[in-house]
């Protein structure tokens, strides 16, 4: 498919660069005009994904990512804490169900998950799955068979981000490569669980990177059932505290370029929600995204909030996703 052709529903996996980058420079108008008719050839254009992340160990993370206050490295003010009880996480993935939640997503500021950690994270997963909402955890990097423990646990989507494109990795981690995030991912998959995989923009990223965050998506040899977009919200003393916001038309523009190379999954419109208009919010709906996180944080960053996020959806006619995700559901 190049800039001119139609837009097609199928997934591929052999985008180059200079196809995403022609999709990128496309009339913002023509580029959502695409990007929602795909969306419609897939999804009910008028249903939303909500989601719920709790962090169950929050900051002391030995990795350097610049973006984050949790990290170690970093002072940001923010106090660590240990791994949360089963039943404290449990209870608080009870209230986000009755708050009208569909996924209950669980996050621990961790390098790797370590074996000890296994077990009350198991008890975790089977405790909420057990709730009725899926199951999703963010925990660092995975060997091959604590991606199976998780399985078996009753755990749904695993969420690993590659943050930006391959060539600009370097510049915002140092601890870890891309090809570990790759392996993570590789673990996820073999183990039978579903992936959760996106990035971030606003980070001083080109727009070439921007593009080659969404190619290397889209070329891994299955999509994400899920891709979370992200817009930084910088921290004071992260490395990135002083990154100019990414431009609202910009991130409509990513928003659509992932729902072109990623037809079938949920494109999830995650951090720096609470800093956008709802103009913004509702064009990046029409331009593909069909997934948010609600609740009053976001790990440790702040949401639009439970009554701001209903008064958006009922003034958009939009509704609570019925139907799981296609590629998720031909995997289950």
């Amino acid at each position: 498919m190049t800039a001119a052709a139609p837009p097609c529903a199928t997934p591929r996996h052999d985008w180059t660069r200079a196809e995403v980058e022609a999709l990128f420079d496309l009339p913002l108008p023509e580029l959502v005009f695409r990007a929602a008719t795909v969306h419609r050839a897939v999804f009910d254009p008028t249903e939303i994904q909500l989601s719920q992340l709790l962090s169950v160990k929050t900051g002391g993370c030995a990795e350097d990512c610049g973006y984050c206050s949790q990290s170690a490295h970093f002072e940001t003010g923010l106090k660590a804490t240990r791994l949360l009880d089963a039943e404290a996480v449990i209870a608080t993935a009870a209230e986000a169900k009755a708050g009208g939640a569909q996924r209950f997503c669980m996050g621990a500021a961790w390098r790797e998950l370590k074996d000890r950690d296994v077990p009350k994270l198991a008890a975790m997963i089977s405790g909420v799955k057990a709730l009725g909402l899926e199951t999703c955890a963010t925990l660092g990097m995975l060997t091959a068979e604590q991606a199976r423990a998780l399985k078996a646990a009753g755990l749904d989507y695993y969420n690993h981000n590659l943050d930006t494109a391959p060539e600009d990795y370097a510049r915002i981690v140092s601890t870890r490569t891309y090809q570990d995030r790759l392996d993570t991912l590789e673990h996820v998959r073999e183990a039978g669980m579903a992936v959760c995989c996106g990035g971030i923009v606003g980070m001083g990223e080109s727009r070439s990177h921007r593009a080659g965050l969404l190619q290397a998506l889209a070329n891994l040899p299955r999509h994400p059932e899920s891709v979370p977009i992200n817009a930084l919200v910088p921290i004071a003393g992260t490395p990135l505290a002083g990154a100019a916001p990414v431009d609202a038309l910009e991130f409509v523009r990513t928003i659509a370029v992932a729902r072109l190379l990623c037809p079938q999954s949920v494109v999830r419109i995650a951090a720096g929600r609470e800093g956008m208009s709802r103009e913004t919010q509702a064009l990046c709906f029409l331009a593909g995204a069909n997934s948010i996180f609600v609740g009053g944080r976001l790990l440790t960053t702040p949401l639009p909030g439970e009554d701001a996020d209903r008064a958006l959806l009922d003034d958009l006619g939009l509704k609570p996703m019925t139907a799981r995700e296609p590629a998720a559901a031909a995997a289950a």
